[in-house]
């Protein structure tokens, strides 16, 4: 889930304040895009309270976001996706392809742009494949992932992928345990579970109206 250290619309307080209000989740993981701030500060929030952060990164690498978990540092965008699994690695994290099969364009006729590392994912020493991702009309894409690890058999995680707080939740991992530590060795015994719940209507509103926002925002920016 992300943050206002990257296009995320809460602060990481007003994320944990909405995930120990609203949701049963016990344990997140905060990627903010290319930082580690939104985590960092996130898990300072969660202190004395029963909810746990993993402090991650969603890393743009030139072949596609890769997530990684348990980082205490930045990892550097722009890196090859094979330079980007090691790097999380080398800080003794966990490495997620994100959304392997979705692609997007910028402008009507431009090349669609890799989101997601696609067949890569077989190749690079990853830890964790995603095949649930709750952002609306990632169906087919999430789909595509769940018949790929059928021959890859990677561990599978699902993720919010959350820029407004009603959306956390939305999809979620299963592990036997509750804390980061269960997570870490779910993901290693491959015993995790992808979990995924219908939007309502007015949350589906309040997402279009966020990506309508944070397309304007990137519009003036240019």
């Amino acid at each position: 889930m992300h943050t206002c250290h990257s296009d995320g619309k809460p602060t990481p307080v007003q994320l944990v304040d909405h995930v120990l209000e609203r949701t049963d989740l016990d344990v997140i993981a905060v990627t903010d895009h290319d930082t580690v701030e939104g985590g960092l500060r996130a898990r300072e929030a969660a202190q004395g309270t029963v909810l746990q952060v993993i402090v991650g990164e969603e890393v743009s690498s030139r072949h596609g976001h890769i997530l990684g978990l348990f980082l205490e540092r930045r990892v550097k965008p722009g890196q090859s996706a094979a330079a980007t699994v090691e790097a999380i690695h080398d800080q003794g994290g966990i490495a997620i392809a994100a959304h392997p099969f979705w692609r997007t364009g910028r402008a009507a006729g431009s090349p669609r742009l890799p989101h997601g590392v696609g067949w890569l994912a077989a190749e690079l020493g990853f830890d964790a494949l995603e095949i649930e991702n709750s952002t609306p009309g990632l169906g087919f894409a999430n789909l595509l992932a769940r018949h790929y690890n059928l021959a890859i058999g990677l561990p599978v995680i699902a993720s919010s992928d959350a820029h407004i707080a009603e959306a956390i939740g939305k999809a979620y991992t299963s592990f036997p345990g509750r804390t980061p530590e269960a997570l870490r060795e779910a993901i290693t015994k491959g015993s995790t579970q992808a979990h995924r719940r219908r939007y309502d209507a007015v949350t589906l509103v309040r997402y279009a109206a966020w990506g309508l926002q944070y397309q304007r925002g990137l519009a003036a920016a240019r």
